[in-house]
């Protein structure tokens, strides 16, 4: 069953971006020296198709690397398709009846073909030096199988761009085997409970690609597109980077310049805090709990704030029970719910918000906006 989830979650749309190389290398650059002396493990990664293995294997001397291990799952759209040339024992007898996964390990790097440069070109001249070994998975290359999982825990770092819909099962398991790790997930990953009581403990950052807009990935043809750039589709994907790395961004005080008022930063009706509508407003004199954008989270310094919750049912208890009117557009819809589906919510202010709003208390008729997901924090030490 596991491995038919893998397959499906591997030949869903929402999962099936590759990711740019001048991306991995604009993220990858911050970690020169944690890469030192290290095995890297890229398991969700056919190399043919994968910029991460391009990036290490072209990179393998300059990081210091001991070793890059990529693995190659059934179902990808090239396993076995070009490794004939290796000459490998009964290889293509094996990979008759479908393509097969694989494994290459990497040791060692030359200029094999002495053209000054070491790209994906020179993998046919890796294999062939006798340090490096490309070899056949018993299984299907599912990050979750006894073989990989062994690959695993020879890794020190992994690094990739896992299917999405498996994302908190994949973490769970790096923190299983207490992995460190650089990957890239959809920023709604912030909400999953299994994910924020992560980044609650410090164990899950952000990393040093900014929050901001999406990512742009490459797609398979029959995928729909945003653009085309030199010939390949790509869409842009609301995602970003995560690592438990202990990067320098998150050291970095962020300047708070922000008088509090009651007007300016309302208070929720549900819950004890009061709403910051961007994370650049926080502030300085405020001592209670506040809801903050979850791009919060690309300026969060542990030594700044401190995480409470997430601003969801199921992370925080809420202060009252009210019934509600859904409105669609400002208008009834003659659907009702409790304490406004489980979310945050505060009191419409006609003359400040820009939207209609999002509720109305059957008893009282007031109207209330809706508050998109929020991280509640709170600052450390005193007012600046």
């Amino acid at each position: 069953m596991a491995s038919e989830l893998f397959d499906q979650a591997k030949r869903n749309k929402a999962d099936e971006f590759y990711t740019q190389l001048p991306d991995i290398e604009s993220e990858m650059r911050h970690y020169q020296e944690q890469f030192t002396g290290k095995t890297i493990l890229c398991n969700c990664d056919d190399p043919y198709e994968s910029n991460y293995f391009k990036y290490f294997a072209m990179n393998f001397n300059f990081l210091g690397l001991r070793k890059l291990i990529a693995t190659c799952y059934t179902g990808s759209p090239i396993a076995g398709s070009q490794l004939s040339m290796f000459e490998i024992e009964s290889f293509e007898e094996k990979c008759t009846e479908a393509r097969h996964p694989y494994k290459i390990e990497i040791t060692e790097v030359r200029d094999e073909n002495a053209d000054g440069a070491v790209d994906l070109t020179d993998v046919e001249f890796l294999l062939k030096n006798k340090k490096n070994v490309l070899s056949l998975l018993n299984g299907d290359g599912d990050f979750r199988s006894p073989e990989c999982i062994k690959l695993l825990k020879e890794a020190d770092i992994v690094a990739t761009n896992p299917p999405f819909s498996l994302f908190r099962e994949y973490v769970a398991q790096l923190v299983e085997y207490d992995k460190n790790f650089i990957i890239i997930g959809n920023k709604n990953a912030i909400t999953y409970k299994e994910i924020f009581k992560l980044i609650r403990k410090n164990r899950f950052f952000v990393g040093n690609r900014p929050m901001a807009g999406g990512m742009w990935f490459a797609v398979p043809d029959h995928y729909g597109f945003d653009k085309i750039v030199d010939d390949i589709k790509l869409k842009n994907v609301p995602s970003c980077w995560f690592t438990n790395f202990d990067i320098a961004k998150h050291h970095d005080f962020l300047t708070l310049y922000k008088q509090y008022t009651p007007d300016e930063y309302p208070h929720y009706d549900n819950y004890d805090a009061i709403d910051v509508s961007k994370t650049a407003e926080i502030p300085y004199d405020y001592d209670g709990a506040m809801g903050v954008p979850i791009t919060f989270l690309d300026k969060y310094n542990p030594d700044q704030f401190e995480i409470i919750a997430l601003g969801i049912v199921g992370s925080i208890e809420f202060s009252c029970e009210k019934k509600m009117e859904e409105l669609r557009d400002g208008e009834p819809s003659g659907k009702y719910t409790i304490n406004a589906k489980g979310t945050l919510y505060r009191k419409y202010n006609p003359d400040k918000d820009d939207k209609p709003p999002a509720f109305k208390n059957v008893e009282t008729g007031e109207l209330y906006s809706s508050i998109y997901a929020r991280i509640i924090i709170k600052r450390k030490g005193t007012a600046q």
